[in-house]
C-alpha cells in the first residue's frame, strides 16, 4: 500500500501535461486516490514503514495543485483543493498514532500546499493579464485596418463606381458592349461597397450589426457568375436542391469569390471558368477551374487570399486546395455540411 500513492500521483502528474487530458480531472483523481490510501491505514490499524514514499508522492501531489491551480478552466480551479488536502493529509500515514506530532505536521505541510496553489493563481493572473494584453493590441489592430479600409478603399471603389454611373447618362446610345461592361463594373462596385461595409462592422466588434446583414451564399453565385466577365464563359453548376447551413453556404461563395477574383487577376486570357458545388455524404464540394494556361501573366502571383481562405475552410474541418490543371488552374474545396 506504502507504493500505491507515488505510483498514482506520478502517473496523473503525467496525465495532467497530456494536452487532451483535463487537468482538473488529473488533479482530482490522484487527490481523491491519496485521500483515500491515506483514510485506510488508520481504518486498517497499519502505520507506514518509512517516510521515503510519502515524500516521494508529495511532489507529484505539489506539481498537480500547482497545475490546476494556473490552468483549469473557470470553477474547474477548485479541483486543485484535492490534491492540497490529500498533501496535508499525508502524515496520517506515519505518524496518526501521535496526534501532537500529526497536528504540527500536517499544519505544515497544509501551508505547503497552500503556498503552491497561491502560485498558481499568480502565474493564473499573469496568463490572463498577457491575454487580455494580446487580445487589446489586436482589437487596436483591427479598428486600424477598419479605418483605412474605410477612408482609403471604400473612397477609391465609391470612385470608380461614381465614373461607372456617369459613364452611362453621357449622351447618346452606347455600343452593347460598353454599356454591359458598365453594367457590370457598377454591380461589381455595389457589391464590393456592401462586402467593406460588412467587414467594417465586424473589426469594429460589432457582430451584431454585421449578422443583421445578408451574407451571400451559394443562392448568390448566379448573379457572381453573371458579373464576372464578358470575356470568359461562365458555366455554373450547383446541385439542385442543395440545402446547407449560412455558415457553409457562405464560405463556398467565398471560394468561388476567391478563385473568380484570381483567374481575373492571373489569368486574363481565360476564355472559360468551370464551377461546380454538390454534395456527396456530408460534404459540399467546390471546384473551380479555367482554362488560363496554368500560370501568372501578373507581376505579383503571390498573394494571401488562399491562404486566409484556407484557414478558414479548416477552422470548419474542411481543406482547401488550389493547383495547375492541364491547360488551366484549378480550386477545390471540401466543407463539411
Amino acid at each position: 500500500m506504502d507504493l500505491i500513492g507515488p505510483l498514482v500521483a506520478l502517473a496523473a502528474m503525467v496525465a495532467a501535461f497530456v494536452p487532451r487530458v483535463p487537468v482538473a480531472w488529473a488533479a482530482s483523481a490522484a487527490g481523491a486516490a491519496s485521500i483515500a490510501i491515506t483514510a485506510a491505514y488508520p481504518l486498517t490499524g497499519r502505520q507506514a514503514d518509512t517516510m521515503p514514499w510519502l515524500l516521494a508522492e508529495l511532489p507529484p501531489l505539489l506539481v498537480l495543485v500547482l497545475r490546476a491551480a494556473r490552468r483549469a478552466p473557470g470553477r474547474q480551479v477548485l479541483s486543485a483543493a484535492l490534491p492540497a488536502v490529500a498533501v496535508a493529509a499525508l502524515l496520517v500515514r506515519g505518524v496518526w498514532r501521535d496526534p501532537s506530532v500529526l497536528a504540527g505536521g500536517s499544519a505544515g505541510w497544509a501551508l505547503l500546499a497552500i503556498a503552491v496553489a497561491g502560485v498558481g493563481l499568480y502565474l493564473r493572473s499573469l496568463d490572463h493579464a498577457r491575454g487580455r494584453a494580446v487580445a487589446e493590441a489586436r482589437r487596436a489592430q483591427r479598428l486600424a485596418f477598419a479605418r483605412d479600409l474605410h477612408d482609403y478603399v471604400a473612397h477609391d471603389v465609391s470612385g470608380m463606381l461614381v465614373q461607372a454611373q456617369a459613364a452611362q447618362l453621357v449622351p447618346g446610345p452606347l455600343p452593347a458592349p460598353v454599356a454591359d461592361a458598365l453594367r457590370r463594373i457598377e454591380e461589381a462596385g455595389q457589391r464590393a461597397l456592401a462586402s467593406m461595409d460588412r467587414t467594417v462592422e465586424m473589426l469594429n466588434g460589432e457582430p451584431g450589426a454585421a449578422a443583421g446583414r445578408h451574407v451571400p451564399g451559394i443562392e448568390a453565385l448566379p448573379q457572381l457568375a453573371d458579373g464576372f466577365s464578358p470575356s470568359a464563359r461562365v458555366s455554373l453548376t450547383v446541385e439542385p436542391g442543395l440545402d446547407l447551413p449560412r455558415e457553409t453556404s457562405a464560405t463556398a461563395y467565398r471560394v468561388v469569390t476567391e478563385a473568380l477574383t484570381n483567374v481575373r487577376r492571373h489569368a486574363t486570357r481565360a476564355t472559360r471558368v468551370d464551377i461546380t458545388v454538390t454534395r456527396e455524404d456530408a460534404t459540399v464540394l467546390v471546384r473551380v477551374t479555367d482554362d488560363g494556361g496554368g500560370h501568372s501573366e501578373a507581376p505579383d502571383r503571390g498573394g494571401f487570399g488562399l491562404v486566409g481562405l484556407a484557414e478558414q475552410v479548416e477552422v470548419l474541418g474542411g481543406t482547401l486546395s488550389a493547383g495547375p490543371t492541364p491547360g488551366g488552374w484549378s480550386v477545390r474545396a471540401a466543407i463539411p455540411a
